[in-house]
């Protein structure tokens, strides 16, 4: 018999058909798995008409927090508590897959992505600078890049709106409000977009305008991505999913730093967040062997091969990963040295509408493109917050 798994990783085809599936097989002769994923901007819509005509694979791939506890909630996956290897994996890991009283884990956590930014090693040199820490330097360094050689300081367009939520805001703004401490106040009703400490990762944001490339607003996702990866650009604001294909195509040596804290002693935070977990189609008609193979895949041995075979994954496993890329290592690095936090508009404050997280991506176009103050944005953000979340109001 053949397990298939329903994933939107397109672009990880090739791993799990090459290193993790024959791994599984060779302890695991009688069942056989098929990885096929669907592009990741149709992958919701695709999976929800599988699951409503019975088509849907045994496994589910798990997007973070609503998405799949809608999933649960409706009878779609089912409940992994009893699954073994569960222990393997923190509350924080879990929450991400989980009822919102923590009571059910519907999905087995793989792993997270960790935002920085991704920097060309000999642009630096050639430029005479180092890897920012602060604010002060994040911007001094971006000025003598412009001035010194003729490359883009900043990798980032606003045309798609999710690259100035994710890689601009969301990697910026724990610094600003305290990571946790922040994003739990916003939940609890005791903090308001509006206050001083989210407003002003979008001061920020607005000044990072003049270090962009010439058309910038035109600008798509894997238009940065090139213009990074072709060496035309010195600095990326990055989620480590980058890694693994940056390697193959950047032509020069690479570095990282973390998220540049407002001023020298600050503490500094970092978005770790939850990115994929695997869950059990209740509907699946090999249920047994779906349940083998989600407990190897909450072993350590799956916890290894997947974040060597994807560097950039970090895994939610407690068990530690011996990492042989050094660009994922120097990512890794930064859990030791700043509190994690995950993106701010993923648990509860995206599920009703306006949608924060998509008012996230038009704020951030906005205010980066100069048609927004952040003041202006921050106001949009709370408002449409404050319609529907009563803690809000």
């Amino acid at each position: 018999m053949t397990l298939t798994i329903e994933s939107w990783r397109n672009d990880d085809l090739a791993i799990w058909r090459d290193q993790i599936i024959p791994a599984f097989e060779k302890q695991h002769p009688d069942i056989k798995v098929r990885f096929a994923p669907t592009a990741p901007t149709e992958y919701n819509a695709a999976l929800n008409s599988k699951l409503d005509a019975g088509t849907a694979g045994d496994l589910i791939t798990c997007r973070p927090f609503d998405a799949s506890l809608e999933l649960y909630k409706s009878g779609r996956l089912a409940a992994l508590n009893e699954l073994k290897g569960m222990e393997n994996f923190a509350p924080v890991a879990k929450a991400a897959w989980s009822t919102d009283d923590s009571k059910v884990t519907f999905c087995v956590p793989i792993a997270s992505v960790i935002h920085g930014f991704i920097y060309n090693r000999d642009a630096f040199a050639k430029a005479g600078v180092s890897p920012p820490t602060t604010e002060g330097e994040f911007f001094d360094v971006l000025s003598k890049l412009k001035g010194k050689l003729r490359l883009v300081p900043l990798a980032m367009g606003t045309k798609d709106g999710w690259e100035t939520a994710s890689m601009g805001y969301q990697n910026i703004a724990p610094n600003y409000y305290k990571g946790e401490e922040g994003r739990r106040a916003l939940l609890a009703g005791k903090a308001k977009l509006t206050d001083p400490q989210f407003v002003e990762p979008f001061r920020l944001l607005a000044k990072w305008k003049p270090y962009l490339a010439t058309g910038f607003e035109a600008q798509t996702y894997p238009d940065s991505q090139n213009l990074f990866t072709l060496g035309r650009a010195a600095v990326y604001p990055a989620g480590s999913w980058e890694i693994a294909s940056f390697n193959k195509q950047a032509k020069f040596p690479m570095g990282a730093f973390p998220p540049p804290v407002a001023k020298a002693g600050d503490k500094c935070f970092i978005s770790d967040h939850p990115d994929l977990g695997l869950g059990l189609n209740t509907k699946s008609p090999h249920a047994a062997q779906a349940k083998v193979f989600l407990e190897w895949v909450a072993s350590k041995e799956f916890a290894a091969l997947y974040s060597n075979a994807l560097p950039g994954f970090f895994s939610l496993n407690k068990a530690p990963v011996e990492l042989r890329d050094p660009l994922a290592k120097e990512f890794l690095t930064w859990r030791s040295k700043c509190e994690s936090t995950i993106r701010p508009t993923y648990q509860i404050l995206s599920r009703g509408t306006p949608n924060l997280e998509n008012e996230f991506w038009v704020v951030g176009a906005g205010v980066i493109n100069g048609t927004l103050t952040p003041e202006a944005a921050a106001q949009r953000l709370q408002k449409g917050l404050s319609s529907w979340y009563k803690p809000a109001q």
